[in-house]
């Protein structure tokens, strides 16, 4: 036979009251935290409207045009973007806040590199065309003032204050890029290495001044000025029958 082993019953006592304490807060902590709700894609559920572009109804287009209906932790993400700016400014101090045109909105935030004769990097912020501002995408500006760079991110209208029309938006980028290249040295940089970037639907705007399919150009030497550019956006089709209502 076996040797029997003597367990103190202070001890058995003990484990089982743990045990127990444990179970408990579990329980508890399962019963405070709420059942995940179903994560639903695309489109609300809808009756089927009459055909509008390609083919989508209505209901299917604005939802199209409306992130939060395809990526839900988009607001999420846009104020881990604005708390990250903010901790940015926090290290660097407070941006030059100048102006490039005549409206309130048309100002620029430009975060100086730390040394003369500096590359500019011009940051075009996403936004659906509906809102983001200069402020709230100042995240880049440590990673390239460290690396010997400045940033210009400007403001610009949004669709709903141009009254729907793109081109209101197109020319306030355009003017803002120009301001930069002309005013470069005022802030301690060179304009000869100006580089342009967008994110989202501020990636569509970064191919304005550079594209090759409008007449409506700044000066010709503003285009050979940016060469260089880059974009971060999704390929999202376009039709003026497509407009969101």
């Amino acid at each position: 036979m076996g040797k029997s082993t003597n367990v103190p019953r202070r001890a058995v006592l003990s484990t089982l009251v743990g045990s127990a304490a444990a179970a408990g807060v579990v329980h508890a902590g399962r019963a405070q935290t709420p059942d995940a709700l179903p994560c639903h894609l695309g489109p609300p559920m809808h009756d089927k409207g009459p055909r509008v572009w390609m083919d989508m109804d209505q209901v299917e287009i604005d939802a199209a045009y409306d992130q939060r209906f395809y990526a839900p932790l988009g607001d999420q993400i846009q104020k881990r973007v604005a708390a990250a700016s903010e901790a940015v400014r926090a290290r660097l101090g407070e941006p030059l806040r100048l102006s490039y045109g005549p409206s309130e909105i048309e100002k620029l935030d430009v975060y100086p590199a730390r040394k003369a004769k500096a590359p500019i990097f011009v940051f075009i912020h996403g936004g659906s065309w509906l809102g983001g501002s200069a402020r709230d995408n100042a995240y880049p500006a440590e990673m390239l003032i460290n690396a010997g760079a400045s940033l210009v991110v400007p403001d610009f209208i949004a669709i709903n204050g141009a009254g729907g029309d793109l081109r209101v938006m197109a020319a306030q980028v355009r003017s803002a890029i120009a301001w930069t290249y002309r005013n470069a040295a005022a802030f301690g940089a060179d304009a000869s290495r100006l580089y342009i970037g967008g994110r989202s639907s501020g990636a569509r705007w970064r191919s304005s001044p550079t594209g090759r399919r409008t007449t409506d150009y700044p000066p010709i030497w503003l285009r050979a000025a940016f060469a260089r550019a880059v974009c971060m956006t999704s390929s999202r089709c376009a039709s003026p029958s497509a407009a969101p209502s």
